[in-house]
């Protein structure tokens, strides 16, 4: 099998506490997912807890969307959030996600980390295509988001 790991950090000028509940909740996630303009006929869906352990996100979109589950498996406020993140289609997997939010100078270091395994079709698809290159880049375009979202809220 064939593991990865896609991580990307982001100095966001806003204290942990104010960007927290921005991931804490997957209601808020259309302010700065990388992913929201994919589709914007998506097929959204929520369930379990609004935000915390317990909350539930599923989509179905277009051939690029794919479809899949999240649901909040951890959440410590306001220092880290472990999601399950489960594809459907193109391809299954399940990628354990992370985000942890530090402290820092005028603001907090956010971490956004997902690893997985490439098996079957997924493992032939990454000998062409690299997920860190693949993903990364979203996941900066998220984190810079993430960053307007929480200091829009202090505006």
């Amino acid at each position: 099998m064939s593991s990865y790991e896609v991580s990307r950090s982001a100095f966001i000028p806003a204290p942990p506490e104010e960007i927290f509940p921005l991931v804490n909740s997957f209601l808020e996630w259309t302010q700065w997912s990388p992913w929201e303009a994919v589709d914007p006929e998506m097929d959204r869906s929520y369930s379990g807890n609004d935000a915390g352990v317990g909350a539930r996100y599923a989509w179905s979109g277009n051939r690029k969307a794919g479809s899949g589950n999240m649901e909040i498996v951890e959440s410590d406020f306001p220092g880290s959030i472990k999601v399950r993140l489960e594809f459907t289609k193109p391809f299954k997997a399940v990628n354990p996600t992370s985000f942890t939010f530090t402290p820092a100078d005028g603001g907090t270091r956010v971490t956004w980390r997902m690893t997985g395994e490439n098996k079957g079709l997924a493992k032939v698809f990454a000998l062409v295509v690299n997920m860190d290159k693949m993903v990364g880049g979203d996941f900066e375009r998220g984190l810079a988001a993430l960053s307007a979202a929480a200091t829009a809220k202090k505006a």
